[in-house]
């Protein structure tokens, strides 16, 4: 059966007709309820045709039985892959597609660039109109597709607008018109179908066009100049300003200073209490963290299996969706989701499971280009969104569990070529590599890199932040400070070399990554006005820096521990004895996923107040040793939390400026992974991890307003507006809930 489809192109079902009447029987046993027993469809659709939406080659096949479709009602369904590839066989014998593209390629190719790149994408080039053709060999067989070269296009004209239906439903038409604008319109209105041929070509140039799209591989021509569609541009100068467009959600924080704020003020606590729900899109999986964007009326989110949306941010209806084929990624080093995108220009970026960095355009969702960052199979992967500033994609990775080193990269937004990379632990040379000992033990030190940077153009630095040395718990085989895990590192955009770093949790053993916002704010501290690093640590400790020399200021806990009296003058934790894990175990607080950690952090201008959600739980740390193995687990121990304290958590309002409390809400269940959003209107949103968003007072913390999402929410809400109303969005297990007065 495996020789049936290796041999596929050249009539392998007249040589091995064994394997098509095997792949018969099995179709009929596992398929026949859904697709009928011929095959023709039934519940199903008909898989006679070779017009296979999700991928006509044979590895396309067994993949789509044996792991099903996402998306759609085909499951996945049990059985050993050679029977998959049997039922492929025979799929594949009925559609004929053994027939093979023998046009001439070169021509093709000429035809091409002169008939159909200005409406069609090849290879991350051309128009938006038409569909993306990149992988067009992968849906239909040759000869069908040479025959619908030849039918005609149907464009809409309503309301005066013309442009190619790209979806509809009962009472909405999907619309994109020839300058690359979306429009979703009301069905009820006027519109006239015009029916458009396709370029005339004979019979031979179709043949011709169908070679080129079957045997050319596409690839990104990175000499070509890249000219950003002017309907849809963010800029540098964009990205720096989001006060002049609050409507807007720019960047993952919101802005490039991390501050989570929105500049919004229709929603107060006069009104809060009529927030409604305005509509509700699901991504799928169980685990949706994203804080999505809105540009120009458009909102983009990402799911947890690397898919992708854009969507009418008025009314959630999808405009397209980008759906990615993970293989076995080591699920034991991550976890399985995707926190988001970055814009830049009219493309999206998403860093991937599997290790990559992806450039979507905007408009359309085809891919531009597809870059691995690194090898998933040593254990790497990428849950974060990436920073963009100007014209750089910078992105880090997971590693802290898995005898790894984090690293982070800076790649062209254009060409997606690689311009850096910095580790973040010393490499032989670095004098800093003396604060691992054995200095060996740092080639497995962990310090990850999962949590998106920002950026500040005064000073022209990025501010990346690291997690846990490696192992976690087992501090003996790695004797020192550990640099520069737990640390925040300041970057040089132009070369990623270090200007200067902050340890939070010097040998840290308890699994405390530093992987919280860097928030830049400015203001006035010992005596002088300065621009200020202000962040909130999983350790429970509160720190305010001098982000241009890196000087420690002030700090103090803000949530319960019990690890150290205290920080010094220069910021380095007192540790108290008995706090380090052993075998028989210590007990600590807070545990392992700490005080705070992910979720975003928000900071207010009007009241200066630094807005987080707090978790207060203790464990008891053990450690244990075991050799590292580099891409499997290698945590050095455990930790058990203690259910009579349980979880409690709180959302806080401290001073930016010293972290004193001013105010405080008790949540039943607290999460380091819910965020805050305060908001120019005087409403601070929170999210709870048992599935409600809450409204409260700025200045006061006072309850205003509070809905049940029916799931746990992981993620921070976001705020954005179009047509002058101000919407409020948060993740929750599948789906995105948007909510409106």
């Amino acid at each position: 059966m495996r020789l049936a489809l290796l041999l596929w192109g050249s009539l392998a079902w007249a040589q091995h007709p064994e394997a098509v009447r095997e792949g018969q029987k099995l179709f009929v046993r596992q398929c026949s309820a859904c697709h009928g027993d011929t095959a023709k469809g039934g519940r199903g659709p008909d898989l006679t045709t070779g017009d296979w939406k999700h991928g006509s080659a044979p590895a396309d096949l067994v993949r789509n039985i044996v792991k099903g479709i996402p998306g759609t009602q085909m499951p996945a369904i049990t059985m050993p892959v050679a029977e998959a590839e049997a039922i492929a066989t025979y799929l594949l014998s009925l559609s004929e597609s053994a027939d093979r593209a023998t046009g001439n390629e070169a021509n093709g190719s000429k035809l091409f660039g002169a008939n159909c790149r200005s409406c069609h994408m090849f290879g991350g080039q051309g128009g938006l109109l038409g569909g993306d053709l990149s992988n067009i060999r992968a849906k239909y067989r040759p000869s069908v597709l040479t025959k619908r070269l030849s039918e005609p296009v149907s464009l809409v004209t309503a309301n005066g607008i013309t442009g190619a239906r790209k979806g509809e439903d009962t009472f909405t038409l999907q619309l994109l018109d020839t300058q690359g604008k979306w429009h979703l319109l009301d069905k009820r209105g006027p519109a006239k179908v015009l029916t458009q041929p396709h370029p005339s070509l004979s019979e031979a140039q179709r043949a011709d066009v169908t070679a080129f799209l079957y045997k050319t591989t596409p690839t990104y021509d990175a000499s070509l100049p890249w000219k950003p569609a002017p309907g849809f541009n963010v800029t540098m100068a964009r990205l720096q300003n989001p006060q002049a467009e609050p409507q807007n959600w720019l960047t993952y924080w919101g802005d490039l200073q991390g501050t989570h704020y929105s500049g919004l003020k229709q929603v107060t606590p006069a009104n809060a209490a009529s927030l409604k729900s305005a509509w509700t899109y699901q991504l799928g999986g169980n685990t949706v963290e994203t804080t999505p964007l809105v540009i120009d009326g458009l909102m983009f989110v990402t799911g947890p299996l690397n898919n992708a949306a854009a969507l009418d941010a008025r009314t959630g209806r999808p405009l397209w969706q980008y759906t990615r084929r993970l293989p076995n990624v080591a699920s034991h080093c991550t976890v399985m989701t995707n926190r988001g995108l970055a814009a830049f220009g009219d493309r999206l970026y998403m860093a991937t499971l599997d290790t990559h960095l992806v450039a979507l355009d905007a408009t359309s969702g085809s891919v531009v280009w597809d870059i691995e960052v690194d090898d998933y199979r040593r254990g790497f992967s990428i849950t974060h969104a990436p920073l963009a500033i100007d014209g750089k994609i910078i992105v880090g990775v997971t590693s802290g569990e898995c005898a790894l080193t984090g690293f982070v990269d800076a790649y062209d937004a254009a060409t997606g070529k690689k311009l850096w990379r910095v580790h973040s632990t010393p490499q032989p040379g670095d004098p800093q590599r003396k604060t691992w000992a054995p200095e060996s033990s740092a080639d497995y030190g962990g310090a990850p890199t999962w949590t998106t940077g920002t950026y500040d153009a005064a000073t022209d630095t990025i501010f990346w932040m690291t997690g846990n040395p490696g192992p976690d718990y087992d501090g003996p085989v790695r004797e020192g400070d550990n640099l520069y895990s737990c640390s925040v590192l300041a970057l040089d955009p132009k070369t990623g070399k270090i200007k200067w770093w902050f340890q939070f949790t010097p040998h840290d053993v308890h699994d405390w990554d530093a992987n919280q916002t860097p928030v830049l704010i400015d203001g006035f501290v010992k005596g002088k006005q300065r621009k200020l690093l202000v962040t909130a640590q999983r350790n429970a400790f509160y720190y305010v820096l001098d982000r241009e020399s890196g000087e420690f200021l002030t700090g103090q806990a803000f949530a319960r521990q019990t690890w150290a009296s205290g920080l010094d003058a220069k910021g380095r934790p007192i540790v108290l004895p008995s706090t380090t894990p052993t075998p028989a175990g210590n007990y600590v607080c807070p545990d392992a996923a700490g005080s705070a950690n992910w979720g975003s952090p928000s900071y207010d201008p009007a009241t200066k107040f630094f807005l987080v959600s707090v978790r207060e739980a203790c464990a008891t740390y053990t450690s244990v040793t075991k050799p590292p193995v580099p891409g499997e687990g290698f945590t050095g121990g455990g930790v058990e939390v203690d259910p009579k304290v349980g979880t409690p958590g709180a959302v806080r309002a401290l001073d930016a400026l010293t972290g004193a409390l001013k105010w405080n809400f008790p949540l039943q269940v607290g999460s380091s992974a819910t965020g805050v959003l305060a908001t120019a209107g005087g409403v601070v949103f929170a999210s709870s991890n048992d599935g409600n968003l809450i409204a409260l007072e700025s200045r006061t913390g006072r309850y205003l307003w509070h809905y049940y999402t029916g799931a746990n929410i992981i993620a921070s809400p976001m705020a954005y507006a179009v047509g002058g109303k101000q919407y409020v969005a948060i993740a929750s297990q599948s789906a995105i809930f948007v909510f409106g007065l």
